[in-house]
């Protein structure tokens, strides 16, 4: 396994440099769902070069991806779960505050994660049987610390309209914070940085963070505090494990 990960480590700076490189290109820009929800021709080629060099490496390994409806289910075999650019609006609108996804998982089995903070040139890498790591800094297990110190991370739409109780939830914070990147939030989370995240997402926007979240002590479920499907968008939030219970008091479920 280390092998493997020593693999994704080095493909996923080598798909960062390739974005990198590209970035003062023109790029194709297609609306999915609406205006807001944006996707590149670089998050498919991006994706291509990671699926590429995976299939030429691991012949046998399946994907779960963004782009192209790339589904297998990560209960099956061995599967890369793969978010090309997760922040497709930052990086139209912004050019920064943008992440490379990355989860590997061995028949449901979370084996390591990576996320790649392409224009900050962070990695945060690890998890299963991994230490979780952030560029050469190891980062501790969630440490307790009150609510009225800590910030949120809460989608923006859920947060306005309270969906299921979260604006509440959100009274007892400090404040409240929003990226537009799910991988880039739960890495903030996975720093200490904040308390936790909750959000509207897709597997490919959790598939690597829930794996180095649990080895940190994070809890990535539904709002009901069942595991994700990992097979359509659903409520997620990561939060310390330890306070779920007390968290899901709050929630309006």
């Amino acid at each position: 396994m280390e092998t493997k990960f020593d693999f994704a480590k080095s493909l996923v700076w080598s798909a960062g440099a390739f974005l990198k490189a590209q970035m003062d290109q023109p790029f194709e820009i297609k609306e999915k769902t609406d205006f807001t929800d944006l996707v590149t021709d670089m998050d498919q080629k991006v994706q291509d070069f990671l699926m590429e060099a995976i299939t030429e490496a691991y012949p046998s390994d399946c994907f779960l991806a963004e782009e192209g409806d790339v589904f297998q289910d990560i209960h099956e075999g061995n599967i890369w779960v793969i978010d090309p650019i997760d922040g497709t609006a930052n990086f139209v609108a912004q050019k920064t505050d943008f992440a490379i996804s990355v989860g590997y998982y061995e028949n449901g089995v979370g084996q390591f994660g990576l996320i790649y903070d392409v224009m900050a040139e962070e990695m945060f890498y690890g998890g299963g049987a991994f230490e979780v790591f952030c560029n050469e800094t190891p980062l501790p297990a969630f440490e307790e610390r009150p609510y009225s110190q800590s910030l949120l991370a809460i989608n923006p739409g859920m947060y306005r309209h309270n969906v299921a109780g979260v604006g509440d939830l959100a009274s007892q914070f400090l404040g409240v914070r929003t990226y537009g990147s799910a991988a880039l939030s739960a890495s903030k989370v996975l720093a200490g940085q904040l308390y936790g995240y909750i959000s509207n997402i897709s597997p490919w926007d959790y598939g690597a963070s829930k794996i180095m979240g649990d080895r940190l002590g994070y809890a990535t479920v539904t709002l009901s505090g069942e595991e994700p499907s990992f097979k359509e968008r659903e409520f997620i939030m990561m939060v310390p494990k330890t306070r779920l219970a007390d968290i899901q008091k709050v929630l309006e479920i």
